[in-house]
């Protein structure tokens, strides 16, 4: 049933969403800021810099500004609120050390609701390739965080380029978080220790 519900809420976003055109920006860069955390971040491409915010995940808060998102997280890992803030700077860690070589942004441009004063756009990352969908794509961010166990599937999906549906794309990454779970990997391994 969560997954079901999961699947619809992420489609009715992806179809609300599609309608600005994709963007390949090259040769990004991550940008070290304070605000910085696993799923939201500085980038800098060319001599345009913004906040991203990855689509499809939610990692970890690294404090309780949002106190009631990081109740939600420690309860999704069924892990403690201070086991919850370790994750968010581990989660913050491994995109800063993840990012250290240049990227891939892929993006509409659609505004991200935050507390950023810079522009804040939702978006992919894709780390050690050209794009998605391209035949020598490299690894997506997102992907990485999930199956790290640094971050959970939520937030708003859109289809991908290439031609992937948002409702695939969640299924797969549904499938690497109940891989991370099996593994204890990241913030799994909390629930395994409160028990």
């Amino acid at each position: 049933m969560r997954i079901f519900l999961l699947l619809f809420v992420f489609s009715v976003q992806a179809i609300a969403s599609d309608k600005k055109e994709w963007t390949t920006l090259t040769d990004c860069r991550y940008a070290a800021h304070k605000n910085n955390d696993g799923d939201s971040f500085h980038v800098r491409c060319g001599a345009e810099e913004f906040v991203l915010r990855l689509y499809f995940v939610d990692a970890p808060e690294t404090n309780l500004t949002y106190a009631e998102r990081t109740r939600q997280q420690a309860e999704h890992f069924g892990a403690t609120l201070d086991q919850t803030l370790k994750a968010g700077a581990r989660a913050r860690a491994f995109v800063r050390d993840t990012l250290s070589a240049p990227f891939v942004v892929i993006t509409r441009k659609a505004y991200a609701q935050g507390a950023a004063q810079d522009p804040r756009y939702y978006g992919m990352v894709i780390v050690g390739g050209k794009e998605a969908g391209a035949k020598d794509a490299g690894k997506g961010l997102d992907e990485m965080l999930v199956l790290a166990g640094l971050a959970r599937v939520k937030g708003v999906n859109v289809n991908i380029p290439g031609g992937e549906k948002s409702r695939a794309h969640v299924e797969r990454l549904l499938v690497l978080e109940e891989h991370a779970k099996q593994k204890r990997r990241g913030l799994w391994a909390a629930a395994q220790a409160k028990k």
